[in-house]
């Protein structure tokens, strides 16, 4: 029993290494295939300009892939555009494949073919055009999608503030501060002296009568 166990861990563990190592080869491959059109791209001529055109439409598919991809993460109906995705993706692995070969063969001969090679510039722009127009669609639709949420959210944090502003409770040092600048601010009334009335001026009603004289 023990013999089989180890049998059928052994068997695992060489399933497992074979499938990484199949993996690691297939990720090797294609940057070493991506390195390799990168260097190609450096140099002058017409192969070299075939291998920008091939890194050039290797980003334009992959920026217009990870646009989508964010696209349907955010749950938006997108309609037939994911399957339409997946076939500029086909176009552009094909026409990938043929930039390769005309630039090798390029490279490995003086004969020029003006006119392959106008029909290959010529996909090229249609692909990227393609993929242009389609993130620049799903673009709109997020910055309006945004205003409308930053619109909403807008009204609501005016109308909070708002109501705050009309619930405050306010201090009550704040209160008595203000009753006291108040009271400061306020002009006093000039209080006159009080005068005691002078004798020769007192009131009629108050003066002695003189006595008679008398007539002879």
């Amino acid at each position: 029993m023990i013999f089989l166990f180890l049998l059928v861990v052994g068997g695992v563990g060489i399933y497992v290494a074979i499938k990484l190592g199949k993996a690691a080869a297939r990720k090797a491959r294609t940057v070493s295939t991506k390195l390799v059109t990168q260097v190609n791209a450096m140099g002058t001529g017409e192969a070299a300009e075939t291998e920008r055109l091939r890194v050039s439409l290797r980003r334009e598919v992959s920026t217009t892939r990870q646009a989508v991809d964010h696209a349907l993460r955010q749950g938006w109906g997108l309609g037939d555009l994911p399957a339409l995705i997946k076939e500029i993706e086909e176009h552009a692995a094909v026409l990938d494949s043929q930039l390769g070969m005309y630039a090798q063969h390029r490279r490995a001969s003086g004969f020029i073919d003006h006119v392959t090679l106008e029909r290959l510039r010529d996909h090229y722009a249609k692909l990227t055009t393609t993929c242009a127009r389609v993130r620049a669609d799903l673009l709109d639709s997020q910055v309006g999608h945004a205003a409308t949420g930053l619109s909403d959210l807008h009204d609501r944090t005016e109308l909070e503030l708002e109501a705050r502003r009309g619930s405050a409770v306010r201090d009550p040092l704040d209160e008595i501060d203000e009753l006291y600048r108040r009271t400061v601010e306020q002009p006093h009334p000039v209080q006159q002296p009080h005068q005691q009335p002078h004798p020769l001026q007192q009131p009629h009603q108050y003066r002695q009568p003189h006595p008679p004289e008398d007539r002879a």
